[in-house]
C-alpha cells in the first residue's frame, strides 16, 4: 500500500511530472444519480468461475476454473448508516478505537503510535512527499481524522474498518465474509473482458467505477465525479445488480493471502482485499479489475477499506 507499484512511477518522478504539465482546462464532472437507500442482498446462482488471471499481476495467477455454489451478497458496500445500526445495538468497539497492546509497539517508537487511531492517505506535496499515515483518532467515525467526520455521509462506505470488525458485523447480521472466489465470481457476473463491463475501462467517456485519474498521489483531477470516497451505488451495477465491486473502496474477504514473504513480514494475519479503490491509478495501482488482489494486516484499516457480506452455505 505504501510502497512504489511496479507498474508506476517513483514519486520524485510523478512530482516532476506533474511541475512540467501545461494548464488544461478541466473535464467536466459526470452528472451522478446515486442510490438514495441500503438495498439488501441478491441471491446469485451457483455455477462455473473463472478465478484468476495470467495477464496482469503475477500474484493474479494462474487463472483457473472453479465451481461457486449458489450464495446471497449484499448489493452494495456496507455503509456508515448500516454500521451504526450494528454499533448501536450491540456497543461494538473496532480495532482503530480501542488501546493499543504495548507488547506489539516497539520501545522507541514515537509517543503518538501508542493511541488508538489508524491509516489516513493524503494527497502527496513536494514538502510532505509520504501520502500514508498513522493518524492517532481515525477511525470509522471519523475516517480523515479526529477532526474529520461522517455526518452526511450515511450512504458511502464504512472505512478504517479492520478485520474482525467486518467479521463481527457479519455474525451480527447473520451472515459472513465471501471468500476470495465468492467474492471474484460475484464481481464478474460471468463476465470473461478485462473489467466487469468490457474491455475498455472507460468505455465511451463514460466512468463505470470511482477510480483516481491523474498522476497519483499528486493529482485527482476527479473525472469520475468524485475525489475521494463516494456514496455507494453512484455507478452502474454489473449483470449480477452489484454495486461499486470496482473501486471505491477495497473490500475484506476471508481468505488468507498465501504470498508467504508478505504473510510471513507481519505480526498481524493478513488476508486478501478485492476490488481496487478511489486510489487505483494508471500509473500506480491498475488493480480496479475483478481478478486484482492485495494483502492486508487484519489489524489495520484505512480510509480507502471497506466490506460486504454473503449469505449462504
Amino acid at each position: 500500500m505504501k510502497g512504489a507499484d511496479r507498474w508506476g512511477l517513483g514519486l520524485g518522478a510523478v512530482l516532476t511530472l506533474v511541475a512540467c504539465q501545461p494548464a488544461v482546462l478541466q473535464t467536466p464532472k459526470p452528472v451522478l444519480r446515486c442510490l438514495a437507500s441500503d438495498l439488501g442482498p441478491i441471491t446469485l446462482p451457483g455455477g462455473q468461475a473463472r478465478i484468476g488471471s495470467d495477464i496482469a499481476y503475477v500474484e493474479e495467477a494462474p487463472a483457473r476454473t472453479l465451481f461457486v455454489a449458489s450464495f446471497s451478497i449484499d448489493a452494495t458496500e456496507v455503509t456508515n448508516a448500516q454500521f451504526s445500526r450494528f454499533v448501536e445495538a450491540t456497543g461494538y468497539v473496532t480495532m482503530a478505537e480501542k488501546p493499543l497492546d504495548p507488547a506489539l509497539i516497539p520501545k522507541d517508537a514515537p509517543p503518538y503510535l501508542n493511541l488508538p487511531g489508524s491509516a489516513v492517505f493524503k494527497t502527496a506535496t513536494p514538502e510532505q512527499p509520504y501520502w500514508w499515515s498513522y493518524v492517532p483518532g481515525a477511525n470509522w467515525r471519523h475516517p480523515e481524522g479526529p477532526k474529520s467526520t461522517i455526518d452526511g455521509r450515511a450512504n458511502f462506505p464504512v472505512v478504517q474498518i479492520a478485520y474482525a470488525d467486518a467479521r463481527a458485523y457479519a455474525q451480527w447480521a447473520g451472515r459472513r465474509l465471501p471468500s476470495e472466489t465468492e467474492w471474484e465470481y460475484a464481481a464478474k457476473a460471468g463476465a470473461a473482458t478485462l473489467y466487469p463491463w468490457g474491455d475498455e475501462r472507460v468505455p465511451d467517456g463514460q466512468h463505470r467505477a470511482n477510480t483516481w485519474q491523474g498522476l497519483f498521489p499528486v493529482d485527482d483531477q476527479a473525472e469520475d465525479g468524485f475525489a475521494g470516497l463516494a456514496p455507494v451505488g453512484c455507478f452502474a451495477p454489473n449483470a449480477f445488480g452489484l454495486y461499486d465491486m470496482i473501486g471505491n473502496a477495497w473490500e475484506w474477504t476471508s481468505t488468507p493471502y498465501a504470498q508467504s514473504e508478505r504473510q510471513s513480514s507481519s505480526i498481524e494475519p493478513v488476508y486478501t482485499i478485492k476490488g481496487g479503490s478511489y486510489l487505483c491509478a494508471d500509473n500506480y495501482c491498475r488493480r480496479y479489475r475483478a481478478s486484482a488482489r492485495q494483502p492486508q494486516e487484519a489489524g489495520l484499516g484505512s480510509n480507502h477499506i471497506g466490506f460486504r457480506t454473503i449469505g449462504g452455505p
